[in-house]
């Protein structure tokens, strides 16, 4: 490896991209193709910088694998950055293969922090807790260590475990400091915020009051019987029952749990639950149907009883009812979150990391982009969505995530 490519291979390392293209600018070798890729990356250039290090990988010659390797790993972190999640993993296991075969021991292991950060973003917090097992933060550079203590400490947010995330936190802000890498000790910095934003609101008895992630974990590990506004489900003393799937269920119940200890008409349930505003026998069938199905999946929580002019809530064992209401209202608040990181996401990745149909989310931008909430950079197939990072709370509980029993 001659000077130029040394010096500019060190400028990245301390994110330095502007540094490493005045070295490399100007060549088309491969190591240079390469190198001159992951500061577009770096400087934002998202397309142009995949475009570079697919270039390089080709250029490298067959016998070249650890290199060849090593762009597809950096291709897979460009994705990742563009929020491209519909591709095959296979490759950049294939790379991770190739990485440890030929004893590069720190990329390899960057290679399995890349697929757990895709998990989270995917929600898919079992296969990230694996993948992040496998990582020993202990033994990697500063830069690469900040990255893993990040990815646990969403992890852990994610599982509602504030004392593992500051823990986490706080390694990462050691990381980043030690690495000396200006962005990287302000996505730290950003990521501690969340722990001091209210993440959801309480309410109880008509009274709302804001929460704090630590004081969301407090208040589901209590005695009380939680509606989790949130993730669309029931808590109680660590028991968890899903409604995600259920809106119809989910409406019951909610409507229930914001009156409780009062009752809840029936004209009023099936205004919430059907939306109809002139109810008829069939909708009053229908509403005892819905309510028997919802005291099934509920059973051992909480009864539901009949009253002389409607349903009423009966927690099982719990002191009292508390409604957590999420930080934004509204049916788009999940799409509001994702969108919330800065990153610019295509309807498509949005859909994966929502398990939701791809017309769905395309409905559901057109509405935020309506209200001013998000706006479109690009066309037709390079579309994508922004919004503002949102400063006032957090939206770590409005994130997909495979919950238990969803």
């Amino acid at each position: 490896m001659d000077a130029l490519i040394s010096a500019s291979a060190r400028a990245l390392a301390a994110g330095d991209a502007l540094g490493a293209l005045k070295r490399v600018a100007l060549r088309d070798d491969p190591p240079a193709l390469a190198l001159r890729g992951i500061a577009m990356a770096q400087l934002g250039e998202h397309a142009r910088a995949r475009e570079l290090l697919r270039r390089a990988q080709r250029a490298f010659g067959p016998q070249e694998q650890l290199a060849r390797a090593r762009c597809v790993l950096a291709d897979a972190e460009v994705a990742l950055a563009m929020r491209e999640l519909g591709g095959s993993l296979r490759a950049l296991q294939a790379a991770t293969a190739t990485l440890e075969r030929h004893g590069d021991r720190a990329n390899a292991l960057h290679a399995r922090l890349l697929a757990a950060r895709r998990s989270l973003l995917m929600g898919r917090l079992a296969d990230a807790r694996v993948l992040l097992a496998s990582v020993d933060a202990s033994t990697l550079p500063p830069a690469l260590a900040a990255v893993a203590e990040l990815a646990a400490a969403e992890l852990a947010l994610r599982c509602l475990q504030s004392a593992a995330a500051r823990s986490a936190l706080g390694r990462a802000h050691q990381a980043a400091y030690r690495s000396g890498i200006p962005a990287l000790i302000g996505e730290v910095a950003q990521a501690r915020s969340a722990l001091e934003r209210p993440a959801a609101r309480r309410v109880t008895a008509g009274a709302t009051v804001p929460l704090k992630l630590h004081e969301v974990e407090a208040l589901l590990a209590s005695d009380a019987l939680v509606l989790d506004a949130c993730r669309r489900g029931l808590a109680l003393r660590g028991a968890w029952q899903s409604l995600v799937r259920r809106p119809i269920l989910f409406a019951l119940a909610r409507a229930l749990a914001q009156a409780w200890p009062q009752d809840v008409e029936r004209d009023a349930l099936i205004a919430t639950a059907f939306r109809t505003r002139r109810p008829d026998e069939t909708h009053r069938a229908r509403l005892r149907v819905e309510i028997g199905r919802l005291r099934a999946l509920v059973q051992g929580m909480a009864g539901i009883a009949a009253t002389a002019r409607g349903f009423v809530l009966r927690p099982e064992g719990a002191a009292e009812v508390v409604v957590l209401e999420p930080p934004i209202e509204g049916e788009l608040a999940s799409v509001v979150a994702l969108l919330a990181d800065g990153a610019a996401w295509s309807t498509s990745a949005l859909a994966l990391a929502l398990d939701a149909s791809q017309r769905t989310v395309q409905r559901a931008v057109a509405q935020l982009e309506a209200a001013g909430q998000v706006r479109a950079i690009g066309q037709a197939r390079s579309r994508r969505w922004v919004a503002a990072p949102l400063v006032d709370f957090t939206t770590i509980l409005l994130l997909p995530a495979a919950l238990p029993g969803a």
